[in-house]
């Protein structure tokens, strides 16, 4: 028998470090190949980390809640003797690799050669102060959102490992600073401005406290801090999609029997969201401090609502080089992941523009949250079918049409109303130019 070393695999380039939020597998546990062992959390998403190995699970080097760095060993499973030679052979191996007898020779012997997992460390590193001290990107987030800067997060005490300040840290510190402001202190000037305490909030018989889940807390803090940040500004169009519904029933079987793919409306609406931020780039920006960044690739973002009520937002990387047929197989592989909680870290990051389907619970309009660091994000609001007034060639006349509201929520800081007005029209275009009678 021999000991295999389970470590936290690497999870998108911005992610470091990952908490530790559940153990799947108790030691003395049997473990099968692609069993998951324990569940993480990242300021991205939550996942699961599967075992390489089949065997019994021997040791656990972290307790829930602790941190645990990529590439870190975590957890010990005992195995057969071939596959636990198999890692140690394949590790012995890539240390030979690692530097080449070419360069060895040209290295002073009283020089410490990097192997590949210092190089990672000293990636990881650039995440510390300038004192050296490491935070973690969760914590990091943290104080972005709470305005926290670098001198006070130097301030706050950790418990963490060599005094590294922990979620629990940065957040017992937020709440008793939050106390400390909430206490009305008597200005050196005359003044009527006290900062206002929070209500009080009674609990009568038979109410129910429910706690907050981790991902809510997060998404509250996102959606305040994005309200804080951008100066929202709404534009609503209303977009007869006739066409298009005319299309989809026309086409939807035929789309499924060659393709293996289910057709909505949502790959149709993403296609022509792409189009229209093709046509106006000034909308797929985003602001970093004085800076505009303009992107030259679309990623698009699209909110997907999950079971437990929370919302999560699944990234279409490269949406622009995409053809309606690649849009439906990226928007169903990426909503049946997030739905079975198989979104990794990755699969949420980059995006440059954010579309919501608001229709799909029966509202009419809404009015969407910008997506940070995003500049804009679009609400489609649900399809109805109603009177309207056709004009032709003829005359005016009463029909039956399929029209739906999009609403252009967009931050006014750099997108005026011309701009973000335009291109929710530009959308609406798209839509109401469909060829009914185009093949797919």
């Amino acid at each position: 028998m021999s000991k295999f070393e389970l470590k936290l695999p690497k999870m998108g380039e911005s992610v470091a470090e990952a908490t530790i939020t559940s153990w799947l597998k108790e030691v003395g546990d049997p473990i099968e190949l692609d069993d998951p062992v324990v569940e993480i959390a990242t300021d991205k998403v939550d996942s699961e980390v599967p075992s390489e190995v089949e065997g019994v699970l021997v040791e656990k080097l972290f307790d829930v809640d602790d941190v645990v760095k990529v590439g870190e060993v975590f957890a010990i499973i005992e195995v057969k003797g071939e596959q636990g030679q198999e890692q140690e052979s394949q590790e012995k191996e890539e240390e030979v690799k690692e530097v080449p007898k070419e360069i060895m020779d040209e290295i002073p012997t009283v020089e410490k050669v990097k192997s590949e997992q210092n190089k990672e460390e000293e990636a990881i590193s650039v995440l510390s102060s300038r004192s050296g001290r490491f935070y973690s990107p969760l914590v990091r987030n943290i104080a972005r959102t709470e305005g926290i800067g670098m001198e006070e997060l130097e301030s706050i005490v950790g418990s963490g490992r060599d005094k590294r300040v922990t979620k629990n840290d940065i957040l017992a510190y937020i709440e008793n600073r939050n106390k400390q402001e909430e206490t009305p202190v008597k200005p050196k000037e005359e003044s009527k401005n006290v900062s206002i305490p929070k209500p009080a909030i009674s609990v009568g018989k038979g109410d129910e406290v429910i706690e907050m889940t981790r991902m809510g807390k997060l998404i509250a803090k996102h959606m305040i801090a994005s309200k804080q940040i951008s100066a929202h500004v709404q534009s609503f169009v209303e977009v007869d999609v006739t066409n298009v519904v005319r299309w989809r029933n026309r086409v939807k079987d035929e789309f499924f029997k060659r393709e293996g793919e289910k057709i909505t409306f949502t790959p149709i609406f993403m296609y022509a969201v792409t189009k229209a931020l093709k046509d106006y780039p000034m909308m797929n920006i985003s602001v970093d401090g004085d800076k505009v960044i303009k992107h030259n690739y679309v990623n698009l973002g699209m909110a997907t609502a999950l079971g437990d009520g929370n919302l999560i937002v699944p990234v279409i990387k490269g949406a622009d080089q995409l053809n309606l047929i690649g849009m439906t197989r990226t928007v169903n592989e990426l909503a049946l992941k997030a739905r079975s909680g198989k979104l990794q870290p990755d699969d949420i990051q980059g995006g440059t523009y954010t579309v919501t389907n608001v229709g799909s619970f029966g509202s009419i309009a809404g009015t969407p949250i910008i997506n940070q660091p995003e500049v804009g994000i679009l609400a489609l609001g649900t399809i109805r079918k109603v009177p309207a007034v056709i004009e032709t060639p003829e005359g005016d006349f009463i029909g039956i049409r399929y029209k739906m509201i999009i609403t252009h929520s967009y931050d006014h800081r750099v997108v005026n109303g011309a701009l973000g007005s335009l291109f929710a029209k530009k959308v609406c275009d798209y839509l109401e130019a469909w060829d009914v009678n185009a093949d797919f």
